[in-house]
């Protein structure tokens, strides 16, 4: 009997302290554990990024942060001995000897900057494109590190240029995730259009026929260019219209084709018409490229003609052919009656076209000095 009441309190005393045994089991302190590299983004180390389980007193700053963007080191001796006075005993190390703090932050380049700061000012005042804008800042504009919670766009909130001055101030605003103000970012300085020009090496003169290494594209500011700055490749093999010193910009209307007939120049004087072509020599008294109107002296008449160069040392003076005249009185004929005015008049022309070109011959076959070259059709 009293080995049966023996068991029983056994068994009681059993059943009672399991949920006892249980709950100490669920209420074990998990073991802080030390981490070799810790990212921050506030400007304060706490205890809760230096350990994974660090209980009540993971909110507890312990170190100053790092500068935005860079990473520091600690030593694992000095951090066990921090974290002891703020009652965290029992850190498991992993045997390290540092740990690596970083310090993260929102990097924002030089170039980043520019960019937007032109894309702000395109189109205001004289301004173009954004790509075409040289920028020139009052302070030297370097790669930014901001607060990692800066993680909105830059967003222009405030742009003025001034076109006589051709001074910009641009103010910039990004959002952040920490529900504070936004970060404000201003910059100020100059900004002009530029193109790319074709800049002369040497310098040109008007009979000059430019050559590759006669030029090279540099961007200018467009106003000292104009609005016809020449591209390269169809400046090239052209001819300038009037001398230019090195260092110039080129624009459209300095070039001009190579001139086919030069000043002084000995030139063939075609004088051709329906039926007639003769030639002759001529001394060019103007240059002129294909299509110019020039004049020419007659070496032993001592006149002065006017022609259009056709070719290389070739100019063409083109006698008119009168117009046929049309009669449709032929009763007025028969009765040799007067024909009507207009008839009369084209009559006129006609003769003094057909006398014109035989003075024409005349002359050809008195300059060559001999019997003119003369093809009838």
């Amino acid at each position: 009997m009293m080995l049966r009441s023996l068991l029983l309190a056994t068994a009681l005393f059993v059943l009672t302290t399991m949920p006892a045994f249980s709950a100490g089991s669920d209420d074990t302190i998990a073991v802080p554990l030390l981490r070799a590299n810790v990212s921050v983004s506030a400007d304060v180390v706490r205890v809760g990024d230096l350990i994974d389980n660090a209980g009540t007193a993971a909110l507890v700053p312990v170190y100053r942060a790092p500068d935005l963007g860079t990473t520091g080191v600690l030593p694992v001796a000095q951090v066990i001995s921090v974290l002891r006075q703020h009652q965290v005993i029992g850190v498991d190390t992993h045997d390290l000897k540092e740990v690596s703090v970083t310090r993260l932050a929102r990097s924002v380049s030089a170039k980043e900057i520019q960019a937007a700061v032109a894309e702000a000012l395109a189109h205001r005042g004289n301004l173009g494109e954004a790509a075409n804008i040289s920028l020139t800042f009052d302070r030297d504009v370097q790669d930014l590190r901001l607060d990692a919670s800066n993680s909105g766009a830059m967003e222009a909130t405030a742009a003025r240029y001034d076109t006589r001055s051709t001074r910009f101030d641009v103010t910039f605003s990004i959002a952040n995730d920490t529900g504070n103000a936004p970060t404000q970012l201003r910059f100020t300085g100059t900004a002009i259009e530029t193109v790319d020009a074709v800049i002369l090496t040497r310098g040109v003169e008007r009979t000059d026929i430019l050559k590759s290494s006669d030029i090279v594209v540099e961007r200018r500011p467009k106003a000292e260019v104009g609005g016809d700055p020449a591209v390269r490749d169809r400046a090239i093999g052209m001819q300038l219209r009037h001398s230019m010193r090195a260092g110039q910009p080129v624009r459209v209307a300095d070039l001009a084709k190579p001139d086919l007939v030069q000043r002084d120049q000995n030139v063939t004087l075609i004088y051709q018409t329906a039926g007639i072509y003769l030639t002759t020599r001529g001394k060019a008294i103007d240059s002129g490229t294909e299509g110019d109107v020039v004049s020419v002296l007659n070496p032993q008449s001592k006149r002065t003609v006017s022609g259009v160069v056709t070719g290389r040392g070739q100019v063409t003076i083109q006698i008119a052919t009168p117009a046929p005249v049309v009669v449709t009185d032929t009763a007025a004929i028969a009765n040799n009656e007067p024909t009507t005015t207009a008839a009369l008049s084209q009559g006129t022309t006609q003769e003094t076209t057909q006398e014109n070109t035989q003075e024409a011959a005349r002359e050809t076959a008195q300059v060559a000095n001999a019997p003119a070259s003369s093809k009838q059709e």
